[in-house]
C-alpha cells in the first residue's frame, strides 16, 4: 500500500440544527488504502463520507486532496465517486448504458466508452449482461452494475455508504470478498461506511471506530480487536468482558481480589484501569484448578460453540467454548497473561462488559433497531 496521503481531514466540525455531529475530526487516508468508518447509527460516519464527497461543507476545518485544500470544490469536480445503499440505477437503461452514462455526459468517444464498459463489466463478473434490463437483475447484480458505473469514470477514491445493507447474508459475504478483490486489482482508495463489525474487520486495511462524532480508535483490524483503546471499542468490536481493575505495576494487574500477570505497561502504579477479556480466550477447568470459580447461569448453543454465561461474585461473564457445561455447573477458569488486555479509564468505563442482562431476544431486538435506523438514514 502506498503511504502517500490522498485525503486529509483536519479539525472538521459539523453541526445540524445546533447539534454537533462531528467534533474536531482528524483523519488521513493513504493512496490505495481500504478504510472503513465503523460505528453505530448517528455516530457521524456518513457525514464524514459526505464531506469527502463534497455533498456537505464543514462548519470549520479543512479538507485536503493530495495536499490541495478542496473545501470549496463542488462534488462533481472531485475525483471521487459514491455508491449508496440504494444504487440509483436508471431503470429505463440497460446494463451497458447504465455503466456508460457518466462517460457519455463527459462526451467520451464511443470507442473509449465501449472499451471501458467491457473492462468494468469483466471486473465485476457481469460480462454478457450488457443488454440486460437492470430491473431484471438480482440485488447482487444491481450492486455490481452500480460499482462498474462508479469505477468507469476512473475515480481516485471510491466512497461506499452501507452498500451491502440490502443484501441477504450469504450474498453480502460474497460481495465483501468481491469488493476487496476489486479494490486490490485497481489499487485505488476505498472509503467504506458500515455498522457491521465483521464486515469492517474482514475487508479493511484500516478501521476507524467512531461514536458520538468522535474518532475513538484508528488501527488495523487486528489492533482494533486485540488492543481496544477504551470500553466502547472493546464492546463494539466483538464481545468483551470488561472489569474494573488496578494496575499495581508494569505487567501486573489486580481484579476480583487476585493478582494476574499481563503484557501491558506504561501505567501509573496503582492506576485504576478497565480490564478486557475476550470470551473465546478463557480456558475452563475444574473449580479446584481455576484462578477464579463461578456458576453457569445460562447456556446458548451457537453452532460452532456455546455462549456460556458464568456468574463470578455477582458479575456475569460471557465465555465461548466448544465444551458443554449445563446451567448450575460450578466451573473454574484460567487466564493467561496474553488473554488479559488493559485499557485506561474513559467516559465509557462501567457502561459495558457485564452480561447480567444477556439474552438472545435482547440481541435480536438490538439488531432490528439498528436495521430500522439504517433504513431511516438511507431515506434521508
Amino acid at each position: 500500500m502506498n503511504e502517500k496521503k490522498i485525503i486529509e481531514l483536519k479539525d472538521i466540525a459539523v453541526s445540524f440544527d445546533g447539534e454537533p455531529v462531528l467534533k474536531n475530526l482528524n483523519l488521513s487516508i493513504s493512496d490505495g488504502e481500504f478504510v472503513t468508518l465503523l460505528g453505530p447509527s448517528g455516530c457521524g460516519k456518513t457525514t464524514t463520507l459526505r464531506i469527502i464527497a463534497g455533498f456537505i461543507t464543514p462548519d470549520s476545518g479543512d479538507v485536503f486532496f493530495e495536499g490541495k485544500r478542496v473545501n470549496d470544490l463542488p462534488a462533481y469536480k472531485r475525483t471521487v465517486n459514491t455508491i449508496f445503499q440504494r444504487y440509483a440505477l436508471f431503470p429505463h437503461l440497460n446494463v451497458y448504458e447504465n455503466v456508460a452514462f457518466g462517460m457519455r455526459v463527459q462526451k467520451k468517444s464511443n470507442a473509449e466508452i465501449e472499451e471501458t464498459v467491457t473492462k468494468m463489466l469483466e471486473l465485476v463478473n457481469l460480462k454478457g449482461f450488457e443488454k440486460r434490463s437492470v430491473s431484471k437483475l438480482s440485488g447482487g447484480q444491481q450492486q455490481r452494475v452500480a460499482i462498474a458505473r462508479a469505477l468507469a469514470n476512473n475515480p481516485r477514491v471510491l466512497l461506499l455508504d452501507e452498500p451491502l445493507a440490502a443484501l441477504d447474508l450469504k450474498l453480502r459475504k460474497d460481495m465483501q470478498t468481491e469488493l476487496k478483490n476489486i479494490q486490490k486489482s485497481l489499487g485505488i482508495s476505498f472509503i467504506y461506511v458500515t455498522h457491521d463489525q465483521e464486515e469492517a474487520l474482514s475487508m479493511s486495511d484500516t478501521v476507524v471506530v467512531m461514536d458520538n462524532g468522535v474518532i475513538q480508535q484508528i488501527g488495523s483490524p487486528q489492533d482494533i480487536y486485540n488492543e481496544p483503546e477504551n470500553a466502547f471499542v472493546a464492546d463494539f468490536i466483538g464481545e468483551s468482558n470488561i472489569l474494573d481493575g488496578v494496575m499495581l505495576e508494569d505487567y501486573l494487574v489486580e481484579f476480583f481480589g487476585r493478582k494476574f500477570k499481563c503484557l501491558d505497561a506504561g501505567f501509573e502504579p496503582n492506576e485504576p484501569v478497565d480490564v478486557v477479556i475476550r470470551p473465546e480466550d478463557i480456558d475452563i477447568v475444574e473449580p479446584a484448578k481455576g484462578h477464579l470459580t463461578g456458576l453457569v447461569t445460562n447456556v446458548t448453543f451457537k453452532g460452532v460453540h456455546y455462549d456460556t454465561i458464568v456468574d463470578f461474585k455477582g458479575f456475569k461473564w460471557l465465555i465461548q467454548t466448544t465444551d458443554y457445561y449445563p446451567e448450575g455447573s460450578n466451573i473454574g477458569i484460567v487466564l493467561n497473561p496474553e488473554d488479559i488486555h488493559i485499557m485506561k479509564k474513559s467516559a465509557y468505563s462501567g457502561m459495558f462488559g457485564d452480561y447480567s442482562s444477556y439474552s438472545e431476544e435482547f440481541d435480536e431486538l438490538g439488531d432490528a433497531v439498528a436495521a430500522a435506523e439504517a433504513e431511516e438514514e438511507a431515506e434521508e
